[in-house]
């Protein structure tokens, strides 16, 4: 029977948790704890691969980020709404899926746990995402998550978050909103949705006149979200 206690790294020995990665390169890196706080996390290569294959049960993929321009995988649904909620937030600058992997070591045997996202604010300090249903945090698992959360206060500016399920009409609006903010959109025109937001790109459809935006929130300013309607003429 496996008790907590395998898991738990001892007290006072945080400081011995290891974090290895993979930088944007492709170059395996690992270091300790007090030399990672200046690695850009958002943009590393996942620590592991997103495995996919016929009739596994939990639904892997791949989510775009309007934030970064690039992709961030999930292993789940529930992670997939939590990456569009990341790329969602105004105060998220970048972020990366499976940004790398703590190791430590209990009585010799070695316990490992790889985070699911990595977030970069504006302000420089960055929180690191665990996603679990409720339900189904573990106790083995509660105390991997209490190691990372341990692991981020040494680092100092990190903060962890453990998330659950999220509200599910939040899901269906922030799902349909990130739609607009994919380059499809983009064929030519610009309009601006406020003075403080960098030019907002607009369809320019046949038989419709200048574009409007229609108020949703958006990055800069929360009163404006670049989401496009068009008037007929």
């Amino acid at each position: 029977m496996v008790i907590e206690d395998d898991f738990a790294v001892a007290d006072g020995a945080v400081e011995t948790v290891e974090v290895s990665w993979i930088d944007a390169g492709g170059r395996g890196c690992r270091a300790g704890l007090g030399a990672v706080a200046e690695v850009a996390f958002e943009n590393v290569t996942p620590a592991r691969r997103f495995v996919m294959h016929r009739g596994q049960r939990h639904f892997p993929g791949m989510w775009w980020s309007a934030t970064t321009g690039r992709h961030a995988g999930y292993e789940s649904w529930l992670e997939r709404d939590h990456a569009m909620v990341l790329d969602f937030d105004r105060d998220v600058v970048g972020f990366s899926s499976q940004p790398f992997t703590l190791s430590w070591r209990v009585s010799g045997k070695a316990v490992s746990h790889t985070p699911d996202y990595f977030a970069r604010l504006a302000g420089g300090s960055a929180v690191v995402v665990d996603v679990r249903p409720a339900d189904r945090v573990k106790p083995r698992d509660a105390v991997k998550f209490e190691t990372t959360a341990a692991a981020c206060a040494v680092v100092g500016d990190w903060s962890f978050r453990l998330v659950h399920e999220l509200d599910p009409v939040l899901v269906v609006n922030v799902r349909w909103l990130s739609g607009y903010r994919h380059p499809r959109q983009i064929i030519h025109g610009w309009v601006r949705c406020c003075d403080g937001c960098s030019p907002t790109a607009a369809r320019c459809w046949p038989g419709y006149r200048r574009p409007q935006i229609r108020s949703a929130g958006c990055r800069c300013c929360s009163t404006c979200s670049g989401v496009v309607t068009w008037s007929p003429i």
